[in-house]
């Protein structure tokens, strides 16, 4: 990960030096981790959302559910924000053509990998079932349609939406530098990145105010639980998508990752908590009242958990940098598989759930048996994925 040092180009000047910035490096990959975790999780809980599961048979499956539901939360958002905080970077070095091309490899490829390759290996064991039960309804499902039919990018959603994002961001990047120009088709001088004090407490705040009136309006407009073909998982999160990853594009100009206080940590932890517990609360004290959109119940729990997430992208991003700001070959070795672990591990859940499945214990020692084995399986499948020729450039 690296980060601006000095003003921001213009138009037709050279991109500055840059930095490492290896908290930023190993937030990914403790994300990455998170990702994994979180539909081991999901393999053995309550959430039927997986391509294997073993449903909770015993009361720890709501001790899973509750780890899925609180990252969902936020976790995803931070990855937003994250990658947002490359994009523009990326954009000074290459312009807005190699931006795209760029990321039409390294986003498009892989994407299209995973629902060629990658997604038939991990459904093949649904066939026989899915076909079994087409033909004792009289009809017959061929694979081709099965395929169809039960068509989604999987986790890979992410990356799909997130080269919506990239593209939309060539856009408005490029509406901005033609109206920049002056009559005689001059650019306009870039200002200095800032330097002094980082002022967070009061933006933070209005962020936070605005993302819940967006959400909450959002999941009234558009409050189908899944889109399907896209594969969108969790469509209420799109506005909370959409703006982290437009904080990550500025805090790319204004340095935020390193300027941002400890204070804001100490401020992010403490809403998150709140956030948690409120949020907690009202699914106690409303139940489902909470989750019918356009209520003031659901206005409430979108308040909490946006809070929440706001909360942990704060208390995370300042956590990593005053603990986690450095590097070895270990780490640097995590962060440079960290994408293709994202690309392999439902793979690799999938055909470790499977071998698992004669495993008589509870859920939350399933999920504990699985994760030990499967994070160290995909980081040293995806190293090996790697060493194939061609391979680290789309992965």
């Amino acid at each position: 990960m690296t980060q601006q040092v000095g003003p921001p180009p213009g138009p037709d000047t050279a991109p500055p030096p840059r930095r490492r910035l290896h908290h930023v490096d190993n937030l990914r990959v403790a994300l990455t981790v998170l990702v994994v975790l979180h539909h081991a999780a999901v393999t053995y809980g309550n959430i039927p959302v997986w391509y294997y599961a073993e449903p909770a048979q015993d009361p720890s499956g709501g001790l899973l559910d509750l780890f899925v539901v609180i990252n969902q939360t936020y976790f995803m958002g931070l990855f937003f924000l994250v990658a947002g905080y490359f994009v523009p970077g990326a954009a000074d070095r290459r312009g807005a053509g190699g931006l795209v091309r760029e990321r039409l490899v390294r986003l498009g490829a892989p994407l299209l990998l995973f629902v060629l390759l990658v997604r038939p290996l991990i459904t093949a064991h649904l066939y026989a079932p899915a076909a079994e039960e087409a033909a004792a309804g009289g009809t017959e499902l061929p694979y081709w349609l099965f395929y169809v039919i039960s068509f989604d990018p999987g986790p890979m959603w992410f990356v799909e939406v997130l080269l919506v994002f990239s593209l939309a961001y060539v856009a408005v990047r490029g509406l901005r530098e033609r109206r920049s120009r002056g009559a005689a088709g001059a650019p306009v001088a870039s200002l200095p990145a800032p330097t002094g004090p980082l002022r967070w407490l009061w933006p933070v705040l209005g962020f936070t105010l605005a993302l819940t009136l967006a959400s909450f309006a959002w999941r009234y407009l558009a409050p189908a639980p899944y889109w399907p073909v896209v594969g969108l998982p969790s469509p209420g999160y799109v506005p909370q998508y959409a703006a982290l990853f437009t904080v990550g594009v500025f805090a790319y100009r204004g340095d935020w990752l390193t300027r941002l206080p400890g204070a804001a940590g100490v401020f992010g932890a403490a809403l998150a908590a709140s956030g948690l517990l409120a949020a907690s609360g009202t699914m106690l004290a409303l139940g489902e009242a909470a989750l019918t959109p356009g209520t003031w119940q659901a206005l409430a729990q979108t308040a909490a958990e946006t809070c929440l997430a706001v909360g942990m992208v704060l208390a995370l991003t300042v956590f990593f940098r005053r603990f986690a700001d450095r590097s070895h070959r270990v780490t640097r070795w995590l962060s440079d598989n960290a994408f293709a672990v994202y690309f392999l591990h439902p793979l690799v859940l999938v055909v470790l759930g499977m071998a698992l499945s004669g495993w008589e214990a509870s859920a939350v020692v399933k999920f504990l048996g699985l994760s030990a084995i499967a994070v160290p399986v995909c980081w040293a499948l995806a190293a090996a994925v790697r060493a194939l020729p061609g391979a680290r450039r789309i992965l």
